[in-house]
Order: structure tokens, then C-alpha cells, then sequence
């Protein structure tokens, strides 16, 4: 796929896309899920750099990989069931980050579960207050996005299903 086209695809620019393929950019944790989700990728697959076993009963701490954005949204991948089509991660917003500035949309389903702090969800245009032991869950073909506005970092748990 041409950046032209997946920049057409995302409704990133190519300059953007060509900086992150470079590695010279940090995309926002919704920039990649658009990107992924154009690739008809898993996001993690983005960002993994060896595939996790399926067989593998118990995932250490140590062998969770993480991301963080320019934003300073941590990505913690806990696990990615490609053959189950889930993927698992906590997500850390740092006061006053969210994972994308605009709303963004691709395949699958989601569920959202606040381990600690308040967050933000916007989905459809509607904005939910979501706070310590919350559960959001909404298709991702529907355009959302996630806001700390607090003072206090936000810790969620987040599952991310391919299909709907």
C-alpha cells in the first residue's frame, strides 16, 4: 500500500505516516489502531517485535511490551490472541492526555474497564464520565475517543476484539 493511499485510508497525512515509518514521529495510541486497522493488522503488530505463543499460559511483566506517545499515553500489551482476535493491554493517560486529538474509528469491538482515576470517553459525539470500576463497551467502527481531564493519572484495562 502506497502512503498516499493509506494516508487517504486513515485521513493521516503522508508526511505524518512517512515520519512514523521512519520512526521519527510518535503517533498517538489512535493513530495506531487507525493505521493497524487500514493494514488489517493488529496494532500490536505495529509495535511487537516477537510473537507471543498462544500456548503460553502465564505472560511475566517482564515480557509485556509498552509504548508511550508523544501524548505520554502508556500502552502496556498484556496479550495478543490472534487466533481469538483479542488483544488485552492496561493503558496509563498521564492528567490532561488522551489517545487521539480527533475521534477515530476502525474494525472490532471494545471494552473498557477503569482500574484507577476518571476518564473521559467520547463516542458517537457523546461524552461519558467514566470513574474507578467503570465498563464502557461500544463498536469501534463508531468514532470515539479517551481524555484524562484530572490531575491524577488514569489506569485502564482495555480489550480489543477484531470482530464485532
Amino acid at each position: 500500500m502506497t502512503l498516499q493511499a493509506l494516508a487517504a485510508t486513515t485521513n493521516l497525512s503522508p508526511s505524518m505516516l512517512s515520519l512514523v515509518e521512519r520512526g521519527r514521529a510518535s503517533p498517538s495510541i489512535g493513530s495506531l489502531v487507525v493505521i493497524a486497522s487500514a493494514l488489517r493488522v493488529a496494532m500490536s503488530d505495529l509495535i511487537v517485535y516477537e510473537p507471543a505463543s498462544d500456548e503460553k499460559l502465564v505472560v511475566r511483566s517482564s515480557d509485556q511490551h509498552a509504548i508511550e506517545t508523544a501524548q505520554h499515553v502508556v500502552r502496556r500489551l498484556l496479550r495478543e490472541d490472534g487466533a481469538r482476535g483479542v488483544s488485552v493491554a492496561i493503558n496509563e493517560y498521564e492528567q490532561h492526555t488522551g489517545n487521539a486529538e480527533n475521534a477515530v474509528t476502525h474494525d472490532g469491538f471494545e471494552y473498557g474497564y477503569i482500574l484507577e482515576g476518571k476518564l473521559t470517553v467520547e463516542v458517537d459525539g457523546a461524552s461519558y464520565q467514566l470513574e474507578q470500576g467503570d465498563l464502557i463497551a461500544y463498536s469501534s467502527r463508531r468514532p470515539h475517543r479517551f481524555r484524562n481531564h484530572g490531575r491524577k493519572k488514569v489506569r485502564t484495562l482495555w480489550f480489543n476484539l477484531k470482530r464485532e
